[in-house]
């Protein structure tokens, strides 16, 4: 397993990430530790996770995924052996499904500090490698929406989020500090900002990244290899629909759509023309569709690290296997073909 230098920090990672959003749902805590048991034999040393995981969000799971991998973490031993990250909940209304987080959460230097001394507790650590900022406070475009429409800047300034996260840093809580869902403007304001004010930097921006959304590679790419803050690339199969297991209108038992109608991010009628299209070429190349979409991602030189998840142990080998694969130039050019007939058909 290849490992690459996490932003300007010291840190390796491995370029396939273990993600656990579906540890406390879909997944019970035995099924957490044998994926975390596997991933962690074959060369992945990188966990993300999240305060609000599992998802979808709830009261009553709120902040399960995190118990289940400090548990493992203790049981096991491998603190020292993994990149932990987590994250810490961006701004929401009462009524957006995670309201319930500390009475709707903010990115207020009380906040963050009570946000991050609960994921300690429950991740049973003394430190997170990497704390992410997982959406921003003030109103932006992310999660699928292109357009943007200014609104009243009446949020949490991102100088006093990241002046709380120094705070946490200085204090030993937090090694590094990461973004997600977050814009070029987001991303160039908080690096100005740790430049001119003496501020721990950001080293990576957690965006979503596939075949069926390529919108990354407009502004944010470049922003990522010129300034080494590498993209931790998220939803890879988007929801799994690029496996093509959808396809035809299938609902596999357990699956994540099946289970959940409020994910339809990638189940348009263009995307899923696009993905028919990517399915059959990998078919065509004589690759598995699902692993040829996540070499596709790992490949990209502004991605740090691939964020994989499964619900199933074959669904996690195949996705870690797929750092194997190295898509060759006429793949490359056959797969841009097809975006360029349906560029970001599920943004």
């Amino acid at each position: 397993m290849e490992h690459r230098q996490l932003g300007k920090t010291d840190i390796q990672v491995s370029k396939i990430c273990l993600g656990t959003m579906t540890y406390g749902e879909q997944n019970s805590e035995s099924e957490a530790f044998e994926q975390l048991d596997y991933a962690l034999a074959n060369g992945v040393n990188f966990i993300d996770c999240a305060e609000m995981y599992p998802v979808p969000p709830k009261p009553e799971t709120c902040g399960r995924t995190e118990e289940y991998i400090g548990n493992w973490l203790a049981q096991r031993g491998t603190r020292e052996q993994v990149v932990l990250a987590t994250k810490v909940t961006g701004r929401s209304s009462a009524n957006s499904g995670v309201g319930h987080i500390r009475g709707g959460p903010r990115l207020s230097r009380e906040q963050i500090f009570k946000a991050c001394d609960d994921s300690l507790a429950r991740l049973k650590t003394d430190y997170i490698d990497l704390y992410q900022v997982h959406w921003p406070e003030r109103q932006a475009n992310f999660f699928g929406q292109l357009g943007y429409e200014h609104g009243e800047d009446d949020g949490i300034d991102i100088s006093e989020t990241l002046s709380a996260l120094q705070e946490l840093v200085a204090a030993g809580k937090v090694r590094h500090i990461g973004l997600s869902n977050e814009t070029p403007w987001g991303m160039h304001r908080y690096l100005r900002l740790a430049a001119h004010g003496n501020k721990p930097r950001v080293a990576s921006i957690q965006n979503p990244y596939s075949l069926l959304n390529r919108t990354f590679e407009v502004g944010l790419a470049e922003m990522a290899i010129r300034e080494q803050c590498g993209l931790l690339a998220y939803s890879p199969l988007a929801f799994g629909t690029l496996s093509g297991k959808y396809l035809g209108g299938a609902k596999p038992a357990g699956a994540r759509l099946t289970l959940f109608e409020r994910f339809q991010r990638y189940t348009g009628p263009r995307a899923v023309a696009a993905t028919e299209a990517y399915v059959a070429l990998a078919r065509e190349f004589g690759l598995d569709p699902a692993q040829m979409a996540l070499a596709f991602v790992t490949q990209q030189p502004f991605v740090t690290s691939n964020i994989i998840g499964a619900t199933t142990m074959a669904q996690l080998r195949s996705n870690i296997a797929s750092a194997d694969i190295t898509l060759s130039a006429e793949q490359l050019e056959a797969i841009n073909r097809v975006h360029s007939e349906s560029p970001n058909p599920a943004p």
